[in-house]
């Protein structure tokens, strides 16, 4: 019996699905795909529409809702809403440095990592979507992000389940590679750091500082990690939310500290880069980064690396280069190199299967151009001007390919808008889709 627990304003309840490790052998391998109802207290016996979320990634879990907050405050007025652990995440079977190494060596570990990409994350959501709602009930879908790319391989290869779709920030390319993703991501990091050195002028001598001496000695971090000057750029990962530049410039505050052998990191600011680079949490993240581009019919050959190939292709964030002209060192993004495989102790034992995975080459593809083209499910789109995650162009020329799909082009917010709007993105999306706007 599925457990029940009450927040404030809220009943939850707890569900446990068997789905297959590879849909194409339902009789095979199984594993397991956990999931949260939220529903609005005094509404738990409504007959209530299903919203299925599906959270960006990949390898992130479902939101842990503390009452009617965020989005969910405006969601619980119309919907019972679905949180799903995608498979590998959260509640749902995990696939981490202490469980892959049961599938034996890396080999082994690769080809159980190449069923966790959308394709499958639908095909479980299939499963689940005919166990509570009936083999004819239909549900609607919010995808944030990479959830938003499922959302499109959702309406890909299971359209009739669907009612509506909402998606925010994620809007894929379908016909992008890895290649293409990353040459269009650099430029718009680039911007962003512009942006964040414009608004805070003092981290240029800042960044510049901690730069130099990582130079010569990389940090161990409290975790065991290593901050080297690449693993410091990539907390530019932050620069891409709302408050994420503020937020990157407190850390810079806290910085350093005078110790019994002089000016040192302190344990402050250390503490605070691990909590930003470490895969602990989410160790799928960086594993199959680069995998969700990867479509057989778009680049017959591998990923290879594709953020570390391109970012060759970018001089502006060479921060030895940057160090000896007296340019600000800039900071990435959302890219995943090989290094930190090396560098990060939860990454270390995963190192021989994302190796493996950066070089496969028979990816299937995750979209059907011509089911999109055809398209009956009402959907709305927000896609955030110069996301620095997703590219914007790339989104509207698929909201164009998408028949029916509404956008919403928005620089009220970035990428992170679903989560800090307070209902606002959601609700815009909702009356979107019924027509009200």
């Amino acid at each position: 019996m599925s457990a029940v627990s009450r927040q404030p304003g809220t009943v939850l309840t707890d569900h446990l699905f068997q789905v297959p490790l590879d849909h194409a052998a339902p009789h095979g391998e199984q594993i397991e795909v956990y999931a949260r109802e939220v529903v609005a207290a005094g509404k738990e016996r409504a007959d209530l529409p299903w919203l299925l979320f599906l959270q960006g990634g990949p390898g992130g879990r479902a939101n842990r809702p503390l009452g009617r907050d965020a989005w969910l405050d405006r969601a619980l007025d119309d919907y019972r809403v679905l949180l799903l652990d995608q498979r590998g995440t959260g509640r749902s079977t995990p696939a981490t440095r202490q469980t892959l190494p049961l599938r034996g060596g890396a080999q082994e570990q690769a080809e159980y990592l190449s069923y966790f990409r959308a394709d499958s994350i639908v095909r479980d959501a299939e499963l689940i979507r005919h166990q509570l709602l009936g083999e004819h009930g239909k549900w609607s879908l919010l995808g944030q992000s990479f959830g938003g790319f499922c959302a499109l391989t959702y309406l890909s290869l299971a359209p009739a389940g669907l009612r509506e779709a909402l998606v925010t920030g994620g809007l894929a390319g379908l016909r992008s590679s890895a290649a293409d993703v990353y040459r269009a991501a650099y430029p718009r990091v680039t911007r962003k750091n512009r942006a964040h050195y414009a608004r805070y002028p003092q981290d240029v001598e800042a960044v510049r500082r901690v730069v130099e001496h990582l130079a010569v000695a990389p940090a161990r971090l409290p975790g065991g990690g290593l901050l080297t000057v690449p693993a410091f750029q990539s907390l530019g990962l932050m620069l891409g939310s709302g408050t994420g530049s503020d937020t990157l410039h407190y850390l810079l505050e806290d910085a350093w500290v005078r110790g019994s052998a002089g000016l040192e990191l302190s344990d402050t600011f250390l503490a605070g880069v691990q909590s930003r680079l470490s895969f602990a949490e989410g160790p799928l993240y960086a594993v199959l980064h680069e995998s969700i581009y990867g479509q057989r019919s778009v680049d017959a050959g591998s990923t290879a690396w594709a953020a570390e190939r391109v970012r060759k292709e970018f001089p502006e964030f060479d921060a030895a280069a940057a160090l000896q002209t007296g340019d600000p060192v800039h900071f990435t993004g959302e890219m995943i190199y090989p290094w930190m495989f090396e560098t990060d102790p939860v990454l270390q034992p995963l190192q021989g299967a994302a190796e493996l995975l950066a070089q496969r080459t028979d990816w299937p593809d995750l979209y059907r151009p011509e089911v999109l083209a055809a398209n009956q499910v009402p959907v709305a789109a927000a896609v955030y001007h110069d996301d620095m995650y997703v590219d914007t162009a790339g989104s509207l020329a698929t909201a164009d390919a998408v028949r029916g799909l509404r956008t919403w082009v928005s620089n009220e917010w970035e990428h992170d808008g679903l989560r800090v709007s307070g209902g606002q993105v959601l609700d815009r999306l909702i009356r979107m889709v019924r027509g009200e706007l």
